[in-house]
């Protein structure tokens, strides 16, 4: 037996297209087999806990208390807001 792996980016037509000719030229066919593995899934790029850390930060931009040691910058001067 002979195992070929195939990565497809869904995202392009050229994807698509072989995506679609290959499910149906080989979806009776006796002795082949395809078997999906998706690596990474659009919701699993990120770790879990990085995401976790933005969404808190996201959530306490409106705290005043959480945002107490927070450091504004100037975006025109920013190297003068650094200091």
């Amino acid at each position: 037996m002979t195992t070929f792996t195939i990565k497809i980016n869904e995202r392009t037509k050229a994807g698509k297209a072989f995506r679609a000719m290959t499910e149906t030229f080989f979806k009776d066919a006796k002795g082949i087999e395809i078997i999906e593995n998706k690596e990474e899934k659009e919701d699993e790029i990120y770790n879990p806990e990085f995401v976790k850390m933005i969404l808190e930060r996201g959530e306490s931009i409106n705290d005043s208390e959480k945002r107490k040691n927070w450091k504004e910058i100037n975006p025109k001067d920013l190297w003068g807001s650094l200091k």
